[in-house]
């Protein structure tokens, strides 16, 4: 999954801490090319893998794989917002509300944090440099796994059974 970060140095609202969109793709405008995470105030490690969290629910939720989320996360309340996807029978576009859970997202976070935190860290060290030039928008874009959407152990027994498959009696 492609990620774009951006910081914003301004804080969107009282307790959001970062706002998870996504960008169509201008090809086919069928589905997300890439989710866009804005953070907002100071940002660290643990609040990008809360944003990042939240987009891998959102793709472990949707129900159509063209769905864009427009969720706000916040460190108390989860992630809220909606979800919206063109019907493929009728061409009408349908939302649905979306609310993550922040029991969900911080053990998701924590997963992402155990797998890629050097990444996550990286990353963040990158937005928060002070060489950006002046009035830039700070943004800087990655590759999430999807294995991020799965536990760390179920990432580990695929690589197992695929290394499995590698071994056979070749003599």
């Amino acid at each position: 999954m492609d990620v774009t970060v951006r910081w914003d140095e301004t804080t969107a609202g009282s307790s959001s801490i970062a706002r998870l969109s996504a960008v169509a793709s201008p090809d086919t405008l069928e589905s997300p090319s890439r989710n866009v995470v804005t953070l907002f105030g100071v940002p660290t490690a643990e609040s990008l893998a809360l944003a990042l969290a939240a987009a891998v629910e959102a793709r472990k939720a949707s129900h159509d794989d063209a769905a864009l989320p427009r969720l706000d996360v916040s460190d108390v309340h989860g992630a809220t917002g909606d979800s919206a996807w063109r019907d493929k029978r009728t061409g009408e576009v349908i939302r649905r509300e979306m609310t993550i859970p922040l029991t969900v997202l911080r053990e998701t976070a924590a997963d992402l944090l155990h797998e890629g935190g050097h990444t996550i860290r990286r990353l963040l060290a990158g937005l928060l440099m002070p060489d950006w030039p002046e009035g830039t928008q700070r943004s800087l874009t990655m590759q999430l796994a999807v294995a991020g959407a799965t536990t760390g152990a179920d990432t580990l027994q695929a690589m197992r059974e695929a290394d499995a498959g590698n071994f056979g009696d070749d003599d």
